[in-house]
């Protein structure tokens, strides 16, 4: 066992209660979506349709294929890198490098997949086999996870994250007690926080499009659009790959089930939710509205990636011209918080982009039903939860200084409203 660390935590998601219904729950609300999408009525709210034995679950095939994709971008991640960048600075003074070649695994896996349609891949075949394929990455999620766990229990106090480490199983178990498991050089959890799960999100999208014009003959505007916004999306977290690693998924929490699952399952089969909801249930969409629908996608796009920008070049050079204007409060700990330009305006206007393309993504879908809309309302939460994070860390990280922050920037996401 690691030696103790001293002052824990406090516990986070309702404690070891919490985290134990959140096991069950997370993967029982995939479930239930993936069901659902694919039902006449399609309803987000209520039971599903019916409730598949394990023979529709488990597939050898498709345990199979998951674990080559899960090697394919392995080998990718291992390919020589654009880049190699360094993390935050940890407990024992070190830093950790890390290779920056998301963008080039995407590039390659789509090489690949055309490849092998070309070559008579039945890729339009893939959405029939998503409720295996997702058991088959929630089963992943698990072993590994206790795998994660087993390793934590003998990792040195400096290697172990701020929570996740309780004393108590099951919410370390669900939390992560490591900070950054690795086996040499392999860094798993930088490994699933950009990889497989969201280049897989693209190829479901993808696989989707092509069964609907199997089906219908072409594939509709809504769900060329869907397919575009999200393939923008994940491309350009993969082409500013390097901006994850001042996040709080890797500055600060431990990899346990929470991300695994998150990274590997929940990301690829609820985020392809509206294209999943357009081959079972397509829309009409004429060009007037879909116009409309390219424009609130694109200032989502705006904001999310001028904010972010913004952010990442005031801490990579603050001298840079592009922020050297910028107005700042400096706080004890040397830094300088950015009290002006986009993160003037509200504390989190990349968590603001994040939600107007949220919406952009579900409108393709009509308003005839709930369901398409469940990420802009999971997301809602989800950032408003982290939102909530961010201020106690940087309270006690910053304080007097985050206070006279929130008295200059009093609204958290959403201008006079938030």
């Amino acid at each position: 066992m690691a030696p103790p660390q001293g002052p824990r935590a406090p516990l986070e998601f309702g404690g070891p209660l919490g985290a134990a219904a959140l096991l069950l729950l997370l993967p029982a609300t995939m479930f239930h979506l993936l069901l659902v999408a694919r039902s006449g009525p399609a309803r987000l709210l209520g039971p599903p349709p019916y409730l598949p034995g394990l023979e529709a679950l488990w597939s050898p095939q498709a345990l199979l294929l998951w674990l080559t994709w899960l090697g394919l971008q392995a080998a990718l991640y291992l390919l020589p890198a654009r880049k190699v960048a360094e993390g935050q600075e940890l407990k024992d003074k070190s830093r950790l490098c890390y290779p920056i070649n998301g963008f080039q695994a995407l590039v390659l896996t789509a090489l690949l997949v055309g490849l092998g349609v070309s070559a008579g891949l039945p890729l339009g075949t893939l959405p029939e086999m998503l409720l295996p394929l997702a058991f088959s990455a929630t089963f992943t999620a698990f072993i590994f996870s206790l795998f994660l766990y087993v390793k934590a229990l003998v990792a040195p106090a400096s290697a172990l994250a701020p929570g996740g480490n309780s004393g108590n199983p099951i919410y370390d178990f669900f939390l992560g007690r490591e900070l950054n498991p690795r086996i040499y050089f392999f860094d798993f959890k930088y490994f699933c926080e950009l990889r497989p799960g969201l280049i897989g999100w693209v190829v479901i999208n993808l696989a989707l499009l092509v069964q609907e014009a199997e089906l219908r003959g072409s594939p509709s505007l809504a769900m060329w659009l869907v397919n575009g916004f999200q393939l923008l999306y994940v491309g350009d977290a993969l082409w500013h790959e390097e901006a994850v690693l001042t996040t709080m998924d890797i500055t600060h929490d431990g990899f346990g089930f929470m991300l695994a699952f998150g990274d590997l399952a929940w990301v690829p089969f609820t985020y392809s939710l509206q294209a999943q909801f357009l081959l079972y249930h397509p829309q009409p969409l004429g060009l007037p509205m879909a116009s409309v629908i390219c424009l609130i996608n694109a200032i989502g796009y705006y904001i999310f990636r001028g904010a972010n920008s913004q952010k990442n070049t005031f801490r990579r050079n603050p001298s840079d011209p592009r922020v050297a204007g910028l107005e700042t409060i400096s706080t004890a700990t040397g830094r300088q918080l950015l009290v002006s330009g986009w993160w003037g305006m509200v504390r989190h206007p990349n968590y603001l982009g994040d939600l107007i393309m949220a919406l952009a993504w579900s409108l393709p879908c009509g308003v005839s039903h709930l369901l398409p809309y469940f990420y802009l309302l999971y997301f809602t939460a989800l950032l408003v939860h982290r939102e909530a994070r961010d201020e106690r860390q940087c309270l006690q990280k910053y304080g007097l200084a985050w206070h006279e922050y929130c008295r200059r920037v009093p609204y958290r996401i959403v201008p006079y409203v938030y």
